[in-house]
């Protein structure tokens, strides 16, 4: 059986900042009832799986006001309208591990497909070396770590790495590490 989908009859912008945009759709719900559909557009993300030539992973650790403690995780960034995805990728390589390498892309995910319309395009980093251009963000203070892949597996356990993000990326590089 087929779902039936819902028809977009008016979009609305209700409010915009430099990272997002929270919009109000009015929607024809399936039987023909007009509903509201409030939630996050965003231009999407980028994270890496940083993986040193000795199989090592690097992630970072940094402070996350919301939850108001420290977080590891996958090195990540926003993606602005008309930016190129892998371009801000090996960006927030140089940027948050001070390392520069190759990048393949390996798939997308959405974070909260309920709230937010934003895709995180994952990638995988190799061929890793000390980069020249290495500038911290200033709004970002974090600490580099490299970790073994087993490691990152009973760090998710033991709800040491508990960013749903860095776990979703996890799920889609693993398998993949080891492969060449």
């Amino acid at each position: 059986m087929a779902l039936a989908h819902w028809k977009k009859l008016t979009s609305l912008e209700l409010f915009r900042n430099p990272w997002w945009t929270y919009r109000m759709d009015t929607v024809e719900l399936p039987g023909g009832r007009e509903g509201e559909y409030h939630y996050v557009h965003t231009g999407g993300s980028v994270m890496l799986v940083p993986v040193r030539s000795d199989g090592r992973i690097l992630l970072v650790r940094q402070f996350r006001y919301l939850d108001g403690r420290v977080s590891l995780e996958f090195p990540a960034g926003g993606v602005r309208e008309g930016e190129d995805p892998a371009s801000i990728a090996h960006k927030e390589l140089v940027e948050e591990t001070g390392h520069d390498g190759a990048i393949e892309y390996i798939g997308y995910f959405n974070p909260c497909n309920g709230i937010v319309d934003e895709n995180t395009r994952v990638y995988l980093a190799r061929d890793l070396s000390p980069s020249t251009r290495y500038r911290k963000d200033d709004t970002e203070e974090f600490e580099v770590v490299s970790v073994s892949a087993d490691e990152i597996d009973a760090a998710i356990r033991q709800n040491d790495i508990y960013d749903g993000m860095t776990m979703a990326a996890w799920a889609m590089a693993r398998g993949r590490l080891f492969c060449l």
